[in-house]
């Protein structure tokens, strides 16, 4: 049995240690759940561990919205204290308080 804990949780803001984006996280898998294509696509040097945890963020750099799907060691936590303006954080969450933001309604 998995028993990964995830640092992060869904509604916080999180920012790529890499890579120039932010996002809220709306999912997380325990350890990488994406397809085969889509880790081959990462440099071999550049390539997370694929025991860990993974995270669906709603991401936002300068040019674009997106979804990203990002290792928990490519992550840190946004301190900014500034809300992240992707469309989709409506049908999700709640308002934007304390720095997060709150789901909508309760996962299972």
């Amino acid at each position: 049995m998995l028993t990964t804990k995830a640092k992060y949780h869904l509604g916080q803001i999180v920012r790529h240690k890499k890579h120039p984006f932010r996002g809220v996280i709306f999912d997380v898998d325990p350890e990488f759940s994406n397809t085969e294509e889509w880790y081959d696509a990462i440099p071999e040097d550049s390539r997370p561990v694929r025991e860990q945890p993974f995270y669906h963020l709603l991401a936002e750099n300068d040019q674009s919205y997106y979804v990203a799907y990002v290792s928990e060691q490519n992550l840190i936590e946004d301190i900014s204290g500034e809300p992240v303006d992707h469309p989709d954080i409506p049908d999700l969450f709640g308002p934007f308080q304390d720095g997060s933001y709150p789901l909508h309604f309760q996962l299972n």
